[in-house]
């Protein structure tokens, strides 16, 4: 990978995003995206739009809009109480799993500053027998950041603020990399990473590059972003499920590996002529790629995207991704920089005149 690209990624993955609480990392895609894109600006919802300017536009005709779109925010949680002995009371933004939370080193991103701590319940000795045998509610767990009473942590912290766990990148053996937000950060990462790849070039096609906000509560800054856009198609860059690991029934979820290209999306949410531009232009440039099916709305910002308007032809590129939603996601580097390839070259061949008319 691209040593300014790879530290990029880093710097995505190192900056906070809860859903709702977008603007650090929209700080980080835009000085990125402003050395490349001819226009760059932000929305009422926080959605970050980068345009490359297309070669076929006049004032009577505008040229086609295509639209690339990934979530820059993460799942995480939001302090709702502090009780007297200054410990935090929390509940998730998105989608987590307890089991996984538990003892999990956090950050509470204050106001004046991030503020480190641990979610924690009793120890294992003091558990009863019924305590020890259930998965605990988010009732039941705390976060200690070490405060001696409520009014030393309310110095601190205020009710509303989003926590997360540590964030970082760690790199693992045969170019694959672990961090908490994989999901979707590197979409963000694609995406902006196409338009490096695409911005001494000349398309015929309005290129919007998007990093939205809210995916993970409701597919909502796609939905706003879309409707001030309205592309004629569009792309989105979401994780999807690695099963290359024990306990995966393919049957129900595919095969899909890491390190062995990005995945093209077929189902009702996909328009089987971006589908197939996209897969020739992975063939035609040698770009390695996996299939996998979705026989209902993908839950991805596609699903929201392809309803904006007269309705957008819709495409959906995967990042394969390890234990999705969870401190410990991983990926390969090598999917990453394909999957910008393909996105580039896909939005390069676009040649100004597709109707995507279903007939």
């Amino acid at each position: 990978m691209n040593q300014q690209s790879l530290q990029f990624l880093k710097e995505l993955l190192e900056t906070p995003s809860p859903s709702g609480n977008e603007g650090a990392i929209q700080k980080v895609v835009r000085s990125w995206a402003g050395k490349f894109a001819d226009q760059v600006w932000s929305d009422r919802h926080g959605n970050l739009i980068a345009l490359k300017k297309g070669a076929t536009g006049s004032k009577s005709k505008p040229a086609p809009k295509f639209m690339m779109a990934g979530h820059c925010d993460q799942i995480a949680l939001m302090v709702l109480h502090i009780d007297e002995n200054g410990f935090l009371y929390v509940q998730p933004i998105g989608g987590w799993d307890m089991q996984i939370l538990l003892g999990q080193h956090l950050t509470v991103w204050g106001v004046n500053g991030p503020v480190p701590g641990v979610l924690s319940r009793k120890a294992t000795h003091l558990l009863t027998n019924e305590e020890r045998n259930k998965v605990p509610q988010f009732v039941d767990v705390w976060v200690d950041i070490g405060a001696k009473d409520k009014k030393e942590a309310e110095g601190l912290v205020t009710i509303g603020d989003g926590v997360t766990v540590t964030l970082g990148f760690r790199p693992l053996r045969n170019e694959l990399a672990a961090a908490p937000s994989m999901d979707d950060k590197v979409g963000v990462w694609t995406v902006m990473e196409a338009l490096r790849l695409v911005h001494r070039k000349k398309p015929s096609a309005d290129l919007y590059f998007v990093s939205t906000v809210q995916e993970e509560v409701g597919l909502r800054g796609a939905t706003t972003s879309a409707q001030g856009i309205l592309p004629q198609a569009g792309v989105a860059v979401d994780v999807c499920h690695a099963t290359d690991t024990p306990g995966n029934d393919r049957k129900l979820v595919g095969e899909v590996k890491l390190g062995s290209g990005p995945v093209l999306h077929r189902g009702p949410n996909f328009h089987p002529a971006v589908f197939e531009k996209m897969s020739k232009v992975a063939k035609d440039h040698g770009i390695p790629i996996q299939l996998r099916g979705i026989p209902k709305g993908s839950g991805t910002d596609a699903n929201a995207m392809q309803l904006v308007g007269e309705g957008v032809a819709m495409g959906l590129i995967g990042i394969p991704n390890r234990y999705m939603h969870s401190p410990v996601e991983v990926v390969s580097l090598t999917d990453l920089v394909l999957a910008a390839q393909l996105l580039a070259e896909f939005s390069l061949s676009l040649q100004g005149d597709e109707s995507w008319i279903l007939e």
